[in-house]
């Protein structure tokens, strides 16, 4: 909240006396408990965000299995047949399919935060409740398309695991869940580290879309790491946020991918800075915005 000064509160008597109203918050608080106070309306702008996305729209909902199939299908003849990208022995359409889902968790969960104070400027000043209610119901919608996504993925697995066309591991998909939630944490943090900054800047806006495309083909998204000989550009790879939990994906479901246990706990690990960072700077940006959106 901005602070308030006021000059002179009781009248001509205290003339020269200042009075200064605060919100008696400090500027780096987790307010897990504020938040969860507010789970009921965390669950309503859920349920808004997602109604909203597909109202007025012919198909509705079955956008949620033609836009991965379609996308899936054209990286299987761009990437496939055309460049001839190698896929570690694992059909192309389920590779791209794999990659796709986890890879638009990410990008949904960072786009879709990056605007968050300039797209709900009209709602923050008008009525009080913990900010931070907005990202995470952004998250929450995301996982939700991603849970429709990986049933569908889910469905080509078995398909091709039935044929012996590949082998999941199993017995490692009790991980899947917490790879899940570093890569959607990953995007709201990010995404909330851009909306500080585009409160004043606003080439960020401008830059953060397109940076997200070239971010997918600096990422083993169109191909498998393996692909990469050992040298400078693999390790700038592997140094690549999203890598880890990428290749570790697509190594539970289908049985291949790259695993350094150095850059999978350390990109675990960095998660944490990220997201004390991006409090940070989602409380300290939320109490003057109001004056520069």
């Amino acid at each position: 909240m901005v602070n308030l000064i006021c000059k002179g509160v009781h009248g001509a008597q205290k003339m020269g006396e200042y009075t200064k109203i605060t919100s008696g918050k400090r500027t780096f608080r987790l307010g897990f408990g504020e938040l969860w106070r507010y789970r009921d309306l965390i669950v309503l702008l859920t349920k808004k965000t997602f109604v909203l996305s597909y109202k007025q729209t012919v198909l509705g909902p079955l956008w949620l299995l033609i836009t991965p199939l379609l996308s899936s299908g054209i990286y299987s003849i761009v990437f496939g047949d055309i460049v001839k990208v190698q896929t570690d022995g694992i059909p192309q359409l389920l590779f791209f399919l794999c990659n796709q889902s986890l890879w638009t968790l990410f990008s949904s969960c960072l786009l879709r935060n990056a605007n968050v104070f300039r797209e709900n400027a009209d709602l923050f000043g008008k009525v009080y409740f913990p900010r931070l209610a907005v990202p995470i119901s952004n998250v929450l919608v995301q996982l939700a398309i991603f849970g429709v996504h990986f049933l569908l993925l889910l469905g080509f697995l078995l398909y091709y695991s039935v044929q012996g066309m590949i082998r999941p591991n199993w017995t490692a998909w009790a991980f899947l869940p917490l790879v899940v939630l570093q890569v959607s944490l990953l995007g709201m943090c990010i995404g909330v580290l851009v909306s500080s900054m585009t409160t004043k800047y606003r080439d960020f806006s401008v830059l953060v879309s397109f940076g997200v495309r070239l971010w997918m083909y600096v990422s083993p998204v169109v191909y498998p790491l393996s692909q990469l000989d050992p040298g400078v550009l693999r390790v700038l790879v592997m140094l690549n946020p999203i890598t880890a939990p990428m290749e570790l994906f697509r190594w539970i479901l289908l049985g291949e991918g790259t695993i350094d246990p150095l850059y999978t706990v350390g990109g675990a690990v960095l998660l944490c800075p990220i997201a004390l960072g991006a409090l940070y700077m989602f409380h300290r940006v939320e109490r003057t915005f109001m004056d520069s959106v």
